[in-house]
């Protein structure tokens, strides 16, 4: 069992010069911590996410630690030259040391993709997508390259940049349908998804199954579901802080849709953290009960790799630091601890 973490970048309402400089003081927190990766979000034009730029942000993260890896969740390839972003991917694998893991999507905002005057069909993102991939995959294997697309292009351009992990960084999916999971397992991609338990399962299982009829099931992949979680000396403090912070991150999280007179794509999420809580994509309370509720879902659910959502909202620093180190000190090692037990029975 490893563990990551996800974190939106969403505004905490602090200037921004001293949001990111606590932004990364807590990513150092959690490679104190032993984390495996800290995976961040793109967003534009909203106070859901603070590093519009993902590369930007993490070469200032990859510079103040050391063992901590790192990457976009996702990429919103649509939104970019595809060898510009290529570049840019190359020069932080290896001002980095090879740390970086690579998310790829297409993004989830018709909103942001109208803003920056891309089309806002699933088919022709889909099409941008697949286009910008090959024309970025090209540039990590050749160098020369040379894709004529409908919507990217690229002709005979020399390639100088490299990455420093061959062939390119490894690759990150977000899944939402079983039909994802399978196309992640054919890529050979980990993946993430943000979904109770029993739907989890149904995930990682199709995701088993579609590795094994196309070679095999890589013993390094990392199934991951993402879940929010707030640990305090009590269940009390605990709950009381979740739901403060997540209803400034619920805000964040519809402001756009909202200010358009809509709904998010996938639907409005809970209004608070009590049905977050009962939908089964958060926690918060003590050590003891964070521990006891997540390895029944972890159980169920039959993931490999925990993506833990610590910080959200208005959260401060201090705060943040005392739930993460909670987290670390009395919950992870009782989570590895019932991993292992079930491996070995």
């Amino acid at each position: 069992m490893e563990f990551g973490v996800f974190d939106h970048v969403d505004r905490s309402g602090t200037p921004l010069r001293q949001f990111f400089e606590e932004r990364i003081q807590i990513a150092q927190a959690y490679e104190r911590s032993g984390f495996y990766c800290y995976h961040i979000a793109e967003h534009h034009f909203t106070p859901l996410g603070m590093a519009a730029s993902p590369g930007i942000f993490l070469s200032a993260v990859a510079q103040r630690t050391t063992t901590l890896r790192f990457g976009p969740l996702v990429y919103i390839l649509p939104f970019y030259h595809p060898l510009r972003l290529a570049e840019e991917i190359c020069m932080l694998d290896q001002l980095s040391g090879g740390r970086l893991e690579l998310g790829i999507g297409r993004g989830i905002s018709p909103v942001e993709a109208g803003y920056y005057g891309e089309s806002t069909d699933f088919k022709v993102s889909r099409q941008t997508f697949a286009e910008t991939w090959q024309i970025m995959k090209d540039s990590f294997s050749k160098k020369r390259v040379t894709v004529q697309g409908q919507y990217r292009q690229a002709t005979d351009v020399p390639i100088e940049l490299e990455t420093l992990q061959k062939p390119h960084p490894p690759l990150w999916m977000g899944v939402s349908s079983l039909e994802n999971a399978e196309q992640a397992a054919r890529a050979g991609m980990n993946f993430v998804a943000i979904q109770p338990p029993k739907e989890m399962q149904a995930r990682v299982e199709r995701y088993k199954e579609a590795a094994r009829q196309n070679g095999g099931l890589d013993p390094n992949i990392k199934m991951g579901m993402n879940t929010f979680i707030v640990v305090g000396d009590t269940d009390a403090e605990a709950e009381k802080l979740a739901d403060r912070a997540y209803k400034v991150w619920h805000h964040s999280f519809h402001y756009l849709y909202h200010l358009h007179g809509r709904s998010p794509v996938h639907g409005e999420r809970a209004d608070n953290f009590p049905d977050v809580v009962r939908r089964e994509l958060g926690i918060a309370g003590s050590p003891q009960t964070v521990l006891d509720v997540l390895s029944q879902r972890i159980e169920q659910a039959g993931n490999n790799y925990l993506m833990c959502q610590l910080v959200f909202g208005d959260m401060t620093l201090a705060e943040a630091l005392h739930s993460i180190g909670l987290f670390a000190k009395k919950v992870m090692p009782g989570l590895r601890a019932a991993a292992g037990a079930r491996v070995m029975a």
